[in-house]
């Protein structure tokens, strides 16, 4: 249990006191850094990929059917660099694994959905200049990082730490079964892209091809693992980068849709599946940081 001296707690983002979550593994500098350095990276290229697609042009590692596949990705990168920006602030891993897990799955996810269509990238398939050099930087980089996030993910598993303490914000029973069904829509689909792209690429409500279908597929496993993660916790105090990173993803990616609508078949169940899904992740990271508020104010 907390002493008497320790000093409050206070939330990452609005700086309220918020209930201290005693023991646990410290937050090791290598996973604060990774998670740094993941955020530099995701605005920058998630910006450009997105500003690119807003224009209606493709741009990307590989050869897209539609721009919406890259503006997608992008969006996403962009979403989530608030939530890891907020990951070294933190002291104790406990209250960042719900958002650094997905992001462990988005680096090798996609590093590994790179090599496996290798032959689909600029650099194998050739083209003009910006492409092919963007190509090779986005496998060099994935590659970098992916080793990074292997190598800190077991130095912190290896950090010694004291038991966690009570939940100091638990989930309101009624949230639980919402929770429950968002990340499993967006783990099952994710795997269905990832492990039979060339099947469930046709649910996909606009044009998409084997790596277009696999990435996006990483990205929805991560996302995922991350709405599970959070139910798993079980504490909104444990979750605090994970509620920033859910609805920017989500604003992001809406963002998107909404200015390449064009491109999708609205009248379709899967549309309506994205929109609901994509709804799913705003009201889990906005109510969640509601609930966490008024728990740090009782």
């Amino acid at each position: 249990m907390p002493n008497a001296s320790d000093p409050p707690r206070t939330d990452d983002v609005s700086g309220q006191p918020r209930p201290l979550a005693a023991g646990g593994r410290p937050l090791t500098a290598g996973v604060a850094m990774l998670a740094t350095a993941v955020a530099v990276v995701s605005v920058l290229v998630g910006g450009l990929l997105a500003a690119v697609a807003l224009t209606g042009h493709v741009f990307g590692a590989w050869r897209s059917p539609e721009s919406l596949t890259p503006g997608l990705i992008g969006a996403a990168m962009l979403g989530t660099a608030p939530g890891l920006f907020a990951v070294s602030r933190a002291r104790a891993w406990h209250e960042v694994r719900s958002l650094v897990h997905p992001l462990a799955v988005v680096l090798v996810g996609l590093f590994t959905v790179s090599l496996l269509n290798a032959g689909q990238l600029y650099i194998a398939r050739g083209g003009s200049i910006v492409p092919v050099l963007f190509s090779l930087g986005w496998l060099f980089v994935l590659g970098a990082l992916c080793v990074c996030a292997l190598i800190a993910l077991a130095l912190q598993y290896l950090t010694s730490g004291r038991p966690l303490g009570p939940r100091g914000a638990p989930l309101p029973g009624w949230s639980k079964p919402a929770l429950a069904v968002l990340g499993s829509a967006w783990l099952g689909i994710g795997t269905g892209l990832l492990v039979r792209p060339g099947f469930w690429a046709d649910f996909v409500p606009w044009s998409v091809d084997r790596p277009d279908a696999q990435a996006l597929g990483v990205w929805a496993l991560a996302l995922g693992v991350g709405v599970l993660g959070a139910l798993a916790e079980d504490d909104l105090g444990r979750t605090g980068p994970a509620l920033i990173a859910l609805p920017g993803t989500a604003v992001a990616v809406t963002v998107v849709l909404a200015c390449r609508a064009a491109a999708v078949d609205w009248s379709s169940g899967p549309a309506l599946c994205l929109v609901s899904m994509v709804a799913g992740l705003l009201l889990a990271g906005l109510s969640g940081r509601v609930l966490l508020a008024r728990s740090s104010a009782v």
